[in-house]
């Protein structure tokens, strides 16, 4: 059977989560100080925003295990759900983008209740009609999770190794870095993609292995 047969399913490892887990860098630190300074925050409601695999859930699962928060899809978000929470439980809202139902979102806003809202991009660009909306989603405080760095990225992939209980040489996961696309969610789906080939292939994820992927895929 070719390799391809023989690639498991994915997700069979769950990521690490937990506030430890977390890698904290420059590129984050304001946004990290955000949530660890709950609830002792300046106003009620904040936002982050980043690419995908930039560690928005992550923080959204840390804060809500802090706060009890419930936790919903902006995506799925109706007036009718506002209004079923119950008064002043905090409440996190994931992947604010096109589509929003505008009243749905201006309701969550004025409700009592500690908000965290993430997104890809800041607020203030964020596509809502409603005046009175735009007016607040320009006030809210907004932090950013981007602009990764080498060792960002570096332990980043070591993270996402351990995650799946595996270990990897510097030397290969500074090559990883190096040489796929530098943002989180490229980092994230190379490592996914060499642990199902190293699975399939019964061996572990060497430099050999890496640099046949990297070079399948025109990025050696």
């Amino acid at each position: 059977p070719s390799d391809l047969s023989q690639i498991p399913l994915p997700l069979t490892t769950p990521p690490a989560l937990g506030r430890a887990d977390f890698i904290v860098a420059p590129a984050n630190a304001e946004a990290v100080a955000f949530i660890d300074s709950f609830p002792r925050w300046p106003a009620p409601a904040g936002a982050l925003y980043g690419p995908a695999g930039s560690g928005k859930s992550h923080l959204v699962r840390i804060w809500a295990k802090m706060s009890g928060a419930a936790v919903l899809a902006a995506a799925k978000l109706t007036r009718g759900a506002v209004a079923a929470l119950e008064p002043g439980r905090a409440v996190a809202l994931e992947d604010v983008g096109p589509g929003m139902d505008d009243d749905a979102l201006f309701a969550l806003l004025t409700r009592p209740g500690p908000l965290l809202l993430t997104a890809a991009a800041p607020p203030a660009a964020w596509p809502v009609a409603l005046a009175d909306l735009k007016s607040r989603l320009a006030a809210l405080l907004a932090f950013p999770l981007w602009a990764p760095d080498d060792a960002l990225l570096e332990a980043l992939a070591r993270k996402l190794f351990t995650d799946r209980q595996l270990a990897v040489p510097d030397a290969v996961v500074m090559r990883i870095v190096r040489s796929v696309e530098r943002s989180p969610a490229a980092v994230r789906d190379f490592v996914g993609r060499a642990d199902a080939r190293a699975l399939a292939r019964k061996r572990p994820i060497t430099a050999a292995l890496v640099a046949e992927m990297l070079a399948e895929e025109g990025l050696s």
